[in-house]
């Protein structure tokens, strides 16, 4: 395993949209990524990672969930949300930024593991807003983009520390 480069908001990789990984088996570089991600994440104290924020157009995303696991999500699809909330968003492509953001409370997913095979899962909270926002990552968003307020530097030292 090798950690990999986070891209930096700025680098055009994050506003392009991702192929499919698709379905059958998974390549050795596919199941690699994964596991590269992994580490990557781990080492980056983050919540989720999506493969363009590594330079990898691939439908690929990885989420710390409740229990702090890490979920492997391959080709996701939100296919149920319900409910709403507002809380404060960062992501490691926008180091520095952090922006209230307005997301559904609960996020069902499909989704593709590490063996080819399709499974739901369900997060609420921060699950589920790291579901949202990995996604959006694969179709070319960034948080930034449509969130509720921008916080200023001085909201940062108040909210954040």
């Amino acid at each position: 395993m090798a950690l990999l480069n986070i891209v930096k908001m700025g680098d055009n990789t994050l506003r392009k949209i991702c192929r499919p990984v698709g379905s059958g088996k998974l390549t050795e570089r596919t199941l690699r990524l994964l596991d590269d991600m992994r580490e990557t994440l781990i080492d980056a104290d983050g919540c989720g990672l999506a493969a363009p924020q590594v330079g990898v157009l691939r439908r690929i995303v990885l989420v710390l969930n409740e229990k702090e696991e890490i979920l492997e999500l391959i080709d996701p699809v939100i296919v149920d949300s319900e409910g709403e909330q507002e809380e404060i968003e960062g992501c490691l492509s926008v180091p520095g930024k952090w922006a209230y953001t307005r997301r559904p409370m609960k996020v069902t997913v499909e989704a593709t593991n590490r063996n080819g095979e399709r499974f739901t899962v369900t997060g609420e909270g921060l699950t589920a807003r790291a579901f949202c926002h990995e996604i959006d990552h694969l179709d070319g968003k960034l948080f930034i983009d449509e969130a509720v307020h921008i916080l200023t530097d001085e909201e940062v030292k108040k909210y954040i520390g």
